[in-house]
């Protein structure tokens, strides 16, 4: 990775002084600047309102992430991040190692806070300063490790942490039936009882009961990190028909994916990041799989030299 500049590493605000006063004697000043808005007691409370933006399509997008920017001492990570994701839309961002991927989910789930920039939450601003924040707010994220506990049961997974209590007892009877429903929402047959520990699934019903916990919460958006890494085929398809589900209930999900066969059956949109950067973003049926990976690893395709970059709110630079 290059050694990003030292004004790459240095942050926007640096350096800005603070406008003078008018003289008492001055007239007011019809644009003043606006006081700043004190911190909230809860991080993710909403802040401001945000200018009314509208994503490509003309409705405005759940989640905008605006000039996001990320370093660690003074290696850059993520450079100028905008991107909108939709309701009821699978976003698929994809890149090489390094790319920047994991750091830009790990922010969007308030592991990480961003340096710079902005994330607007359904048209507000939002400080994430913990996965609690993010899980409050309806973002849920599904890493590969999938945080189940093999030595428990389907219902005690989906309910660990947020268990249902009865005159002092786990209600066990009303845990399983909301288990048993979720799943049935989303169409997952091939589990044979709720009752089953977790280590005894195979992968793609491993990611279902994930994917069904988060649901259970009420979960907003769905982030999946490598939903299919070291799936089979047959296991594969149950993940991508999860994955297809879950918009049909209008849920907005984000793939992070090295497979891009996979990405072009689910996406509606895809993201490109490279070094930091996002080269590309917009409608998937744009980009075939060698443009993608002409943009993956130098940043540009001859092949998308006459592709307008996408309107309003997401960066392209082709």
């Amino acid at each position: 990775m290059t050694t990003p500049s030292a004004d790459d590493a240095r942050p926007a605000t640096a350096g800005r002084a603070s406008a003078p006063g008018p003289e008492p004697s001055a007239p007011q000043q019809p644009d003043a600047p606006t006081p700043s808005t004190p911190e909230p007691e809860n991080p993710a409370e909403v802040a401001t309102q945000a200018p009314a933006t509208t994503a490509s399509n003309g409705d405005q997008p759940l989640l905008r992430l605006v000039d996001i920017g990320k370093s660690f001492g003074p290696v850059r990570v993520l450079t100028r991040i905008t991107l909108d994701i939709p309701v009821g839309q699978v976003t698929a961002v994809v890149g090489d190692n390094g790319a920047g991927k994991s750091t830009l989910i790990k922010t969007i789930s308030g592991i990480y806070t961003q340096d710079e920039g902005q994330i607007l939450w359904q048209g507000r601003q939002v400080h994430l300063h913990s996965p609690k924040d993010a899980s409050d707010l309806g973002i849920a994220t599904v890493y590969q490790d999938l945080a189940l506990a093999d030595n428990l049961d389907i219902v005690a997974n989906m309910f660990l942490g947020h268990e249902v209590v009865k005159h002092f007892q786990l209600d066990e009877i009303s845990m399983e039936k909301t288990a048993r429903q979720t799943l049935a929402d989303l169409s997952v047959v091939t589990v044979r009882s709720v009752r089953q520990p977790v280590g005894s699934l195979s992968g793609g019903q491993l990611q279902a009961v994930a994917v069904a916990r988060a649901v259970m919460r009420q979960a907003k958006l769905v982030i999946l990190d490598e939903p299919t890494a070291a799936l089979g085929v047959t296991q594969t398809r149950v993940v991508l028909d999860l994955i297809k589900r879950l918009k049909s209930q209008n849920i907005a999900v984000i793939v992070i994916s090295h497979n891009l066969t996979d990405v072009q059956s689910v996406a509606d949109r895809i993201a490109v990041l490279r070094l930091g950067r996002l080269v590309a973003v917009g409608p998937t049926a744009q980009y075939d799989a060698e443009s993608i990976v002409d943009l993956m690893t130098t940043g540009t395709s001859k092949r998308l030299a006459d592709v307008p970059a996408e309107p309003s709110g997401s960066s392209s630079e082709h």
